[in-house]
């Protein structure tokens, strides 16, 4: 039997009263809530045109490619490490489909890549607090996809620092170009823009 120490029971405890509070609201607020390291985050517009259409075309482009077996999921679940306090909702999952066989939240590590497109109410959540929580899930590969400016990144090669695990490998593209995800390269033309 293993006894966790105080801080962790109470950090463990601490991220369910907050996966509680998040799955009673989630049904009647707006947009999308999530938690991070620093607690629950609200994401107040829900997702628009060109936001759903972007993920939309990448799942379809990614899923030409990849061998049957995979799929680049929009839907829900969540993913979560409970033991690290976060519960994420990607907008893209690469997962093997036999990884999708579960009760509840997904987990996190069992993702190849984890893709988002960028919202316009709150930029700062992909660009800023999902890249610092996709690699602390142990996500190999996070995508980012700006409709604002027509330009996204590729993060992969996770490698610890002091203040955490990091990517330590950043491809930036502008729309237009090819990109490769994982094993898996894709067009990023056609992809709208916000207006």
């Amino acid at each position: 039997m293993t006894i966790a120490p105080d801080h962790a029971r109470r950090d463990l405890l601490q991220y369910q009263v907050m996966r509680d509070i998040v799955e009673r609201m989630q049904e009647s607020v707006p947009g999308k809530l999530e938690i991070t390291k620093e607690g629950i985050v609200h994401d107040m517009m829900s997702p628009g045109g060109p936001h759903e259409l972007t993920a939309a075309r990448v799942s379809r482009r990614l899923e030409k490619v990849m061998p049957e077996g995979l799929l680049a999921h929009t839907g829900t679940p969540d993913v979560e490490d409970a033991h690290e306090g976060v519960m994420r909702h990607p907008d893209i999952m690469v997962i093997a489909e036999s990884d999708m066989e579960v009760e509840g939240p997904f987990d996190a590590r069992t993702l190849l890549a984890a893709i988002e497109v960028v919202s316009r109410s709150n930029p700062d959540n992909d660009w800023v607090s999902k890249m610092r929580d996709y690699p602390l899930l142990g996500i190999p590969v996070y995508v980012i996809f700006d409709p604002r400016t027509g330009t996204g990144a590729v993060l992969s090669d996770i490698h610890p620092t002091p203040t955490g695990p990091r990517y330590a490998t950043r491809k930036d593209f502008v729309y237009g170009e090819e990109i490769t995800i994982g094993e898996w390269t894709i067009p990023t033309g056609q992809l709208p823009r916000y207006a």
